[in-house]
């Protein structure tokens, strides 16, 4: 007798069909933990992310709105943008007030203004001096970590104008310093008074954080 077949071996599709079936609740089983470890992570670091993203959006839009306003002024021609002649004014004034022998004139070479201690020459005030980079970093994390709307509003403008004034500060501090101290120059210059600058805009962030931020409100409760 003669068996007539098709080649057909049922166990080997069955065994090839468990093959792939496992195959694909393997996968997606992996892609499931993935998505769920993804999912775990997210929770977990979502209010740095969020900081993060605030940060650095409040940071490029008020960095692209003083850039903006630097444009308006020729380089080319040494203007120098009006903030920073207001700066190098308060700067003067202020020494004026401490009875100090201080003036205050173009510079011919580039955009600054010159700040004279006793008829010399002691400092070039750049826009980089102005300290308004300095102040949008402080309001970019102040945002980043904002409170009630009152509370920020009023602690951007507070500490904005604080770092303003210790700024015109430094300037005709660091303006006398090194006219007695010329050795002392890039000490002073490069490392006290930015160390001084930075370290209260650092001790405003703690302050803020620690008490007014939506974080200070949730860890009181």
């Amino acid at each position: 007798m003669i068996s007539v077949t098709f080649g057909f071996n049922s166990s080997k599709v069955i065994c090839c069909f468990y093959v792939k079936v496992l195959k694909r609740e393997d996968l997606f089983s992996c892609n499931f933990v993935k998505k769920s470890i993804l999912k775990k992570y997210l929770i977990l670091y979502k209010p740095f992310l969020l900081f993060l993203g605030k940060f650095l959006l409040s940071y490029l839009l008020l960095t692209f709105a003083y850039e903006s306003y630097l444009s308006q002024f020729d380089v080319t021609k040494f203007e120098t943008d009006g903030f920073t002649q207001l700066v190098a004014k308060q700067t003067k004034d202020v020494m004026l007030f401490f009875n100090c022998d201080a003036d205050i004139e173009p510079n011919v070479k580039e955009p600054a203004v010159n700040l004279l201690y006793n008829g010399k020459r002691m400092a070039r005030i750049i826009e980089g001096c102005n300290g308004l980079s300095v102040i949008i970093l402080f309001v970019a994390f102040i945002i980043a970590f904002s409170g009630r709307i009152k509370a920020t509003i009023l602690y951007l403008i507070g500490g904005s104008l604080l770092i303003h004034i210790l700024n015109v500060a430094r300037i005709a501090l660091l303006c006398v310093l090194m006219y007695y101290f010329p050795s002392q120059k890039h000490f002073l210059h490069g490392v006290v008074f930015p160390l001084f600058i930075y370290g209260v805009v650092f001790l405003l962030w703690i302050i803020w954080v620690n008490k007014f931020s939506k974080y200070a409100t949730k860890t009181a409760k």
